[in-house]
């Protein structure tokens, strides 16, 4: 039904910047909302950003300032600008959507993002 496709990973040095992308199959993209998430070695998932269907954000406490969270209903994706990136953004980021018509959840594969010198 949902499918989830991040791109945009990769390596960057500290300071350095990162758009991520995720496409968006299924239908109704505008009526989910949509998350980035991340995930390093030992650590729990935690929330990165988030956008509702009205496009009220929310961010972690550690990446705000530095990263945006958008979509574009039209191009069903949605994107993370990452700037400023520190080592302590290495993680693997997953896509997220939250249908809001019905009760469940779907995930993208997650897409490397290594930040170091």
């Amino acid at each position: 039904q949902v499918q989830l496709v991040e791109s945009g990973g990769g390596l960057v040095q500290p300071g350095g910047s990162l758009r991520l992308s995720c496409a968006a199959s299924g239908t109704m993209f505008s009526r989910n909302i949509m998350g980035w998430y991340r995930q390093a070695p030992g650590k729990q998932r935690e929330l990165v950003a988030r956008i509702s269907i009205g496009r009220s954000t929310n961010y972690a406490d550690s990446v705000k300032g530095r990263f945006t969270i958008s979509r574009d209903n039209a191009k069903n994706t949605v994107y993370l600008q990452m700037n400023s990136l520190k080592p302590e953004d290495t993680a693997v980021y997953y896509c997220n959507a939250k249908p809001s018509w019905y009760d469940s959840e779907y995930w993208g594969q997650g897409t490397q993002v290594t930040v170091s010198s």
